[in-house]
């Protein structure tokens, strides 16, 4: 059996009841903080607080030698914990495929997501959101340009865009976000956008802050793991309100309520 257990936000006690008893019974239990980081832990505050072992995966044990971990799978009840909820990154996906065309029987423990937590801190609704992006660490020169299409994507749809920061080779600020976003917008279609950056979700002190999207740089968002959200064009009166109430929210987006 191979079981992907969702480990939470932040640390090791966002696990759930279901998780917890799970690793404690597993052969051998496996970490992997490539996709993402559980930045409030380490993996030997991890192995304290289940009272084992816990092997940490890189990531060409994911993508190169994802059939070790099948194989021993077959034998021997393997568990692989992942930061967020499982499934969410497509590496995971592609290892459950694999583990089912092998014969190989798997379980989902699903823990909390970036992706429902953002709703929570931001007020907006999960339903006005749009494809997400990954804002990434230039190649060379080269700045992609994938997060402004997706924005101007989905605000013809009237919807939010998420964007995922880069983690590699270290977890990417909002500024450094904010400016490679700027190198990228040849044409200044983002200049007027509003935008919510947060930091540290899952945390017991979350930073949560909406401005001008160029502005976003100019807030002190604390230590990391950090992610935005660019607005849609026009949002509800409920959106602004929560926005207003505790992301600190600038008088002028009110003008955007429809």
């Amino acid at each position: 059996m191979l079981t992907f257990i969702g480990m939470g936000l932040y640390d090791e006690k966002d696990i759930s009841i279901k998780g917890y008893e799970k690793v404690k019974e597993a052969d051998e239990v496996y970490i992997e903080f490539y996709t993402s980081k559980l930045v409030g832990t380490t993996r030997e505050r991890l192995e304290e607080f289940f009272g084992r072992e816990i092997v940490e995966l890189r990531r060409e044990d994911l993508e190169d030698r994802s059939r070790e971990l099948v194989e021993k799978a077959r034998h021997k009840d393997i568990v692989l914990l992942i930061p967020g909820d499982v499934a969410v990154a497509t590496t995971h996906s592609s290892i459950m495929l694999e583990a089912r065309q092998k014969g190989v029987d798997i379980q989902l423990i699903h823990g909390a997501s970036i992706v429902s937590a953002v709703c929570g801190l931001t007020g907006l609704h999960n339903y006005r959101f749009g494809k997400s992006a990954t804002v990434a660490y230039p190649y060379g020169k080269t700045v992609s340009r994938t997060p402004i299409r997706v924005i101007l994507d989905n605000w013809s749809i009237n919807a939010h865009t998420l964007l995922y920061l880069d983690l590699h080779p270290e977890p990417m600020t909002i500024a450094k976000a904010v400016e490679i976003l700027k190198k990228a917008d040849d044409d200044k279609m983002l200049k007027d956008a509003y935008a919510v950056g947060l930091a540290r979700a899952g945390s017991e002190k979350p930073v949560v802050r909406c401005d001008r999207l160029y502005e976003l740089p100019e807030h002190d968002f604390g230590d990391p793991l950090y992610i935005m959200v660019v607005l849609a064009k026009k949002l509800h009166i409920t959106e602004y309100e929560f926005l207003s109430a505790f992301a600190n929210a600038p008088h002028e987006l009110s003008l955007s309520v429809e």
